[in-house]
């Protein structure tokens, strides 16, 4: 029988006000002591600074509990992470595992962030009245880019760690120290831990990502719920990056950014640059987002055999999103999609750009690495609304290679737009379109068409 271990019994107070971040630690503490076991919070409400997890340990957050995480950063102290592929340093997660095996994190109960007290919010993504709201509680406000920050601080320190990265190299804890306030922590950070498990509870309103585990081995997130603000910044609900032996099943996104995001290592120098490999993503729901399932754009070190199946995205601002850009190298193959529902998506049902956040006219040079994206299969794919049904764009020098499309159909205010690819099919593909073509191409090679239709 698995042993228990009570936060109340270690002197947790359910009020809400009462910090508890000693009495949590001490329940890990002994629970780990005694070989592992599970760490109990019943219900209630349990005012905490970042939860330091422990191998062998299941943290069980009850139906009707609810973990809100504190608002001073000074609780947070620095250690070394990766973000978006660059090797770092940031404010401790919420939830940190560094080097473990066999944790969990399980129940019906909910972890809150507290996100709005690290985020900086953009004035276009609020209503005037929100906006009024949001300047009236404090802060600070970037009058030119129209960004509100929680402290001057925090607004001064964006381009203060900006000039430390143009100094190359990996930043040390000490190095960013005095700019805490902008390095907004993640909700759950697990390090090179192994058997890991998520299942049950439900994460909102993070500093930044909400679940990010880094060169893990055999991860399963099961029935998880992530709910954040629509507007929150780096607000993405899962990011396997560097991970082997993934599955994400029966889980629900309501994000700020992207839903789930495979990543591997932005820089092909960078040591961190692992592959993100062997990854399941099935009977999932996303509901807002900017992506529902992506792929980058970190993906330096390698991301394969990945399967996605049997899930709904309503409202998202893309679908399936697939994106790179040159300098970062690195393969994305091996990728099958089948049996997804799309409706409401703002912008692209499918898309794949290697062009990623560089403008049109800008001229790619032919050196450096470039990022080869092959090996596609995707297939059972119905959307009733989007503006573009598939929009691809590769490389002059680095085509989209071997992409299938089947069974494929797509209400759309355009149709297919495709460029710089070689080898792709579309079979039993129908597009209907409000405006222009079912189909462009250019630059294309070995393109194959069998029972393609378009109507209006």
């Amino acid at each position: 029988m698995v042993e228990t271990w009570n936060v109340t019994d270690h002197g947790a107070v359910a009020d809400g006000r009462t910090p508890c971040t000693q009495a949590i630690a001490r329940a890990i503490g002994t629970c780990s002591r005694s070989g592992g076991g599970t760490v109990r919070f019943p219900p209630g409400i349990y005012l905490t600074g970042p939860i330091q997890l422990a191998s062998h340990v299941d943290l069980r957050v009850d139906v009707g509990a609810s973990v809100v995480f504190s608002r001073d950063f000074d609780d947070y102290p620095m250690v070394p992470i990766r973000w978006q592929g660059y090797d770092g340093a940031s404010c401790m997660p919420l939830i940190y595992g560094r080097g473990l095996r066999n944790i969990a994190i399980t129940g019906g109960g909910t972890f809150d962030g507290s996100g709005d007290a690290w985020r900086p919010v953009k004035k276009g993504k609020m209503t005037p009245e929100q906006w009024a709201a949001q300047v009236r509680s404090g802060g600070i406000v970037d009058e030119a880019r129209g960004i509100w920050w929680p402290t001057r601080a925090a607004m001064e320190g964006e381009r203060a760690v900006e000039r430390l990265w143009e100094g190359g190299g990996p930043l040390r804890p000490v190095d960013l120290a005095p700019h805490r306030d902008f390095l907004r922590p993640v909700l759950v950070g697990l390090h090179e831990c192994h058997e890991v498990r998520l299942e049950g509870p439900t994460f909102r309103n993070p500093p930044c990502w909400t679940i990010h585990p880094l060169m893990c081995e055999n991860v399963t997130v099961r029935d998880v719920k992530v709910r954040n603000p629509w507007h929150a910044a780096n607000g993405d609900g899962l990011n396997p990056d560097s991970c082997r032996h993934v599955l994400i099943e029966d889980c629900f996104f309501s994000t700020g950014d992207d839903c789930i995001a495979l990543n591997a290592g932005r820089d092909p120098r960078n040591p961190g640059a692992r592959p993100c490999e062997d990854v399941v993503i099935r009977n999932c729901r996303m509901e807002r987002g900017h992506g529902g399932v992506v792929i980058g754009s970190s993906m330096s070190g390698d991301v394969r055999r990945v399967h996605v199946h049997d899930c709904t995205f309503d409202g998202t601002d893309i679908g399936l999103r697939f994106k790179s850009r040159p300098g970062r190298g690195g393969v994305v193959e091996d990728v099958r999609v089948h049996d997804i529902t799309m409706s409401s998506i703002r912008d692209e049902a499918i898309r794949f750009n290697l062009r990623y956040q560089l403008p049109d006219s800008e001229t790619i040079p032919a050196s450096g690495p470039l990022p080869r994206f092959r090996d596609f299969h995707i297939s059972r794919v119905r959307c009733r609304q989007a503006r573009i049904a598939i929009w691809m764009r590769g490389l002059a020098d680095q085509p989209i290679e071997n992409v299938s499309f089947e069974d494929v159909h797509v209400v759309a205010e355009r149709g297919i737009e495709i460029e710089h690819v070689d080898g792709i099919a579309l079979r039993r593909v129908h597009v209907r379109t409000e405006r222009g073509p079912g189909l462009q191409y250019r630059q294309v090679a070995n393109l194959s068409l069998d029972r393609f239709t378009h109507g209006p």
